[in-house]
């Protein structure tokens, strides 16, 4: 009797889903960025929306990379060698990706986020 595998263990977005969301912080960002610059000259209103932006995108990658840790299992057998064409050796290698992905993702939005805390007028 075989178990049917969870869509999360077979699909590659999982793994790429924290890319994607820091993606969409970046062009969300610069978007922000020059569209206040453009109506208003300053960077008060953007700051706060860079902020709270990047809070969420912080929230939602950490929330993916928290759930590709628990599905690559790397503390249930100590690990990191996936080169069997297996259910699970498949499964816990979409999750050592998703979470090395995940933690560049935090980095990546980090920084893009840095220069609206430095930056402080348009010109």
């Amino acid at each position: 009797m075989t178990e049917e595998t969870p869509f999360r263990h077979r699909s590659i977005w999982h793994m790429v889903l924290a890319p994607v969301v820091w993606s969409l912080h970046f062009a969300s960002v610069y978007a922000i960025t020059a569209i206040d610059c453009a109506k208003t000259g300053t960077l008060d209103t953007a700051q706060l929306a860079i902020a709270a932006l990047t809070l969420i995108a912080l929230v939602l990658i950490a929330v993916i990379t928290w759930r590709s840790w628990r599905q690559w299992d790397y503390l249930g057998d100590y690990t990191y060698v996936h080169d069997k064409p297996t259910v699970k050796h498949r499964r816990e290698f979409l999750g050592h990706a998703g979470f090395l992905l995940g933690v560049v993702s935090v980095i990546g939005v980090i920084f893009v986020a840095m220069p609206a805390l430095f930056i402080g007028s348009c010109q």
